[in-house]
């Protein structure tokens, strides 16, 4: 049995989601399909909960209505009578669901409200695709994840209880499938123990069709995009981009941590954990090769692989009494980042000055200046790009940094990053 995970871009109109049951139907066993939101759901949603914690429930209110009636107009041009009207019911439930997160909604307890707005896109999603399978007449069990996935209170980031979660998907989930049901479920949400939702991060529904193939032991997941596998850069970004494949599990891993949006920095533990081959498939064409990650890939020259990070924030902190950046500075800077959850992308450091490039996200650089300039003199570069090239070549590093400001450099024998304006 294996898991397939469809994204944004596979179902963003009708006539997409209408196009993947022939994936489906090939199978020769139940699958799991793991659903993210609608197309641009997720940033409609975004912009609900950023209005409601700003004091707006009418304007954001308002908002959740459009969405109610493009979500409606979409399971109209995909059902047919019968499979519309049932799908109508859950929309209006799932809908009424939202508006009380709206309603609720408390810009003291952001992280809070954003989950419980932004979960609903998957909800929502995953409920229509289960109604059209039906009218096509493949068995399958819609199956609200939250009641699986267990996770901490951490909210936009939760932590996976892993023992009770995968007792909940062998006893939910892998019974379903050994029913011969298909099940349709939802990537990026969990819940905590006292039933509040909680997302996972970003990009969060291949973690989620990760770890849930780890738990049921499955053969390997595929992931289903609109590019014909894994790309040597974003070719939103760059042209003439490389496929590649097949690449290690420990090679996606450096990308991901570097950045690379095509696959989550968690995702690929728990699949080589237990062994289980990812795959990348274009759901434009199901016949092309595309490219597989796992354990062990023969001998290859890579291509360089190119990940760019925009909107950075450059922090530079120098002690106020010119003591030197060592054990205890250390220890007190990554607290500060820790308690504020502030990843960091690159990180440099000399006798009394420390650096560290981060997202610019607004609800955090704030307080992290704030903290660090109690003890610290805090200077920040603004609008700052990090660029990080695996198994580079001084020609490629040349061309991609040629006629900008380079403010910092790191370079060890297979990787350059550049932070630069």
């Amino acid at each position: 049995m294996r898991v397939f995970k469809f994204g944004g871009a596979s179902i963003a109109d009708a006539g997409r989601m209408a196009a993947l049951l022939p994936i489906i139907r090939e199978e020769q066993q139940p699958v799991l399909l793991v659903l993210s939101a609608l197309g641009k759901t997720t940033n409609a949603l975004e912009k609900i909960v950023n209005l409601a914690c700003k004091d707006d429930k009418a304007g954001a209110i308002a908002l959740v209505q459009e969405l109610e009636q493009q979500h409606i107009d979409y399971a109209k041009q995909l059902l047919n009578d019968v499979q519309f009207a049932n799908a109508l019911v859950a929309l209006k439930a799932h809908f009424a669901e939202l508006e009380l997160a709206v309603k609720n909604a408390d810009s003291t307890r952001y992280d809070y409200s954003y989950d419980q707005v932004v979960c609903m896109g998957e909800i929502l999603s995953s409920r229509m695709f289960s109604f059209y399978l039906a009218q096509n007449e493949v068995i399958n069990e819609w199956i609200d994840v939250r009641n699986v996935i267990r996770t901490d209170h951490t909210y936009r980031d939760g932590l996976v209880d892993w023992a009770y979660s995968k007792h909940n998907a062998e006893s939910i989930l892998g019974s379903t499938l050994k029913q011969g049901k298909i099940v349709v479920t939802q990537g990026f949400i969990g819940s905590t123990e006292d039933g509040k939702s909680v997302t996972l991060g970003r990009e969060g529904s291949d973690y989620t069709a990760a770890i849930l193939a780890a738990m049921l032991q499955l053969e390997s997941v595929t992931i289903w995009k609109d590019v014909n596998g894994l790309q040597n850069a974003d070719p939103k970004l760059f042209p003439n981009t490389v496929k590649i494949e097949a690449i290690s599990y420990n090679e996606v891993i450096e990308m991901a941590f570097y950045g690379a949006q095509i696959i989550h920095p968690k995702t690929i533990k728990p699949l080589q954990n237990n062994n289980i081959p990812l795959y990348v498939k274009c759901f434009l064409d199901k016949s092309l090769i595309g490219s597989v990650i796992k354990e062990e890939v023969e001998p290859i020259a890579y291509p360089p692989l190119i990940v760019l990070k925009e909107n950075q924030e450059l922090v530079q902190v120098t002690t106020k009494d010119f003591s030197f950046i060592t054990e205890d500075n250390l220890s007190k800077l990554y607290s500060i980042f820790h308690d504020l959850k502030i990843k960091i992308n690159l990180i440099q450091n000399a006798a009394i000055s420390f650096v560290a490039s981060v997202d610019n996200r607004e609800d955090k650089i704030k307080a992290l200046i704030q903290a660090l300039g109690q003890d610290y003199k805090v200077h920040v570069n603004d609008n700052v790009s990090l660029l990080t090239i695996r198994h580079y070549t001084p020609e490629v590093l040349f061309e991609l940094t040629k006629g900008r400001q380079i403010l910092l450099k790191q370079e060890t024998r297979k990787t350059v990053q550049v932070i630069m304006k």
